[in-house]
């Protein structure tokens, strides 16, 4: 069956791009292992010897809070018989990182500092037998970290994909995420391809169908034109709308730094391969896709306010859902979709309308990385 593809459509990937064990393998290989991903909260990780194990692609990462203060990371696997070191998702060392097999003991830095009858072995260097690093940049208050020998700019692949998408280089410094606190996190295991959940936070097409809470705070995305469609715009609140909440009652003040042209308005960046930032004046939502198969992906969700606002323990539960609901509908969409990925209808892909037309650039992006599909 081909599809036959008119001037006002564009064609998509073919079903098996999001099915197939091979397609998946080599994406692990050439995109989560080659490009930097948005692995912890750097707050999450708030005193020496804290750490998180985070799996991408196919290896197991090991951030850990150096006595330094800073952040580290490491592929965690123990030098003497790969056994993991951590296997936990989240814990605290008081001192250092033994392995459980054979108790060789690794400081907060990666570096070999003991191992049973070592003393014995004058010949041994432990200075070749520390931990794998794995390359870490902080950036809106995360650890992104690259598996890649060499990690591509993070100046160009990740800083600008926002600068690309609000064309501004300060228009997301002046949410200062940074300086955000942690008010709500999300987790989402999600029975679906990791590209549906991208395709589908990158249209608008589907919002008046599924979003009827969305679209009465930002009317216009019952058009279908999403938020990505256009450089530098910002879906406008209605203009009965007080705030970014479930039922557009107010939520909090502005944050200090948000200029008066963002007031009121809504951004969504897609940081490829696996982070969307949601930008609204009294909040940030930030998801971080965390591919585990073809067919599933767990997505985690903060949502991040102003430190006063989270200390005083405002409620939240409005600003919340209103997210919180469009990720719950979004995410039975993809996976009411990933089924029909196997059918013979759908074995040459399907098409894209004229408002969903920039999701052909991140197909393009997809079969450079992979090659053909």
């Amino acid at each position: 069956m081909t599809t036959q593809v008119s001037a006002s459509l564009v064609a998509t990937l073919p079903g098996r791009a999001y099915t197939d064990p091979d397609v998946f393998r080599r994406e692990q290989e050439n995109v989560f292992e080659a490009l930097w991903t948005c692995a912890v909260r750097s707050a999450d990780l708030d005193r020496p010897g804290a750490y998180r194990t985070v799996e991408i692609g196919r290896e197991s990462v090991l951030i850990t809070r150096a006595r330094d203060g800073g952040l580290r990371a490491f592929l965690n696997v123990c030098r003497h018989r790969g056994a993991r070191l951590c296997t936990d998702a989240a814990g605290e060392v008081r001192r250092g990182l033994q392995c459980p097999y054979h108790a060789w003991t690794y400081g907060l830095d990666g570096r070999l500092v003991a191992a049973p009858n070592l003393s014995g072995m004058p010949d041994v260097d432990r200075s070749a037998y520390g931990l794998v690093a794995v390359a870490l940049r902080e950036w809106l208050g995360y650890a992104w970290v690259c598996l890649a020998e060499e990690p591509p700019s993070f100046e160009e692949t990740v800083i600008g994909e926002a600068v690309e998408r609000l064309g501004d280089p300060a228009a997301v410094e002046r949410y200062r995420v940074h300086d955000l606190a942690l008010g709500r996190r999300v987790r989402y295991d999600v029975r679906a391809n990791w590209k549906l959940i991208v395709e589908n936070f990158m249209e608008c097409y589907h919002c008046a169908t599924i979003h009827p809470e969305l679209t009465d705070v930002l009317p216009e995305f019952a058009n279908g034109f999403a938020a990505q469609y256009y450089v530098g715009h910002g879906a406008a609140f209605g203009e009965e709308v007080s705030g970014f909440t479930v039922d557009g009652s107010a939520g909090f003040g502005r944050l200090p730094e948000v200029a008066d042209d963002q007031d009121r308005r809504y951004y969504a960046v897609t940081v490829k391969p696996t982070v969307f930032v949601n930008l609204v004046p009294d909040h940030v939502i930030l998801h971080r896709m965390f591919p585990r198969a073809a067919d599933r992906t767990v997505v985690e969700c903060d949502w991040l306010y102003a430190p006063e606002v989270v200390a005083s323990g405002a409620d939240l539960s409005k600003s919340v859902e209103l997210f919180h609901r469009v990720n719950e509908q979004d995410f039975a969409a993809c996976e009411r979709t990933q089924p029909a990925m196997t059918s013979r209808a759908y074995r040459d892909g399907g098409v894209l309308v004229p408002t969903e037309h920039h999701i052909g650039a991140f197909h393009a992006w997809v079969t450079g990385r992979l090659g053909a599909v």
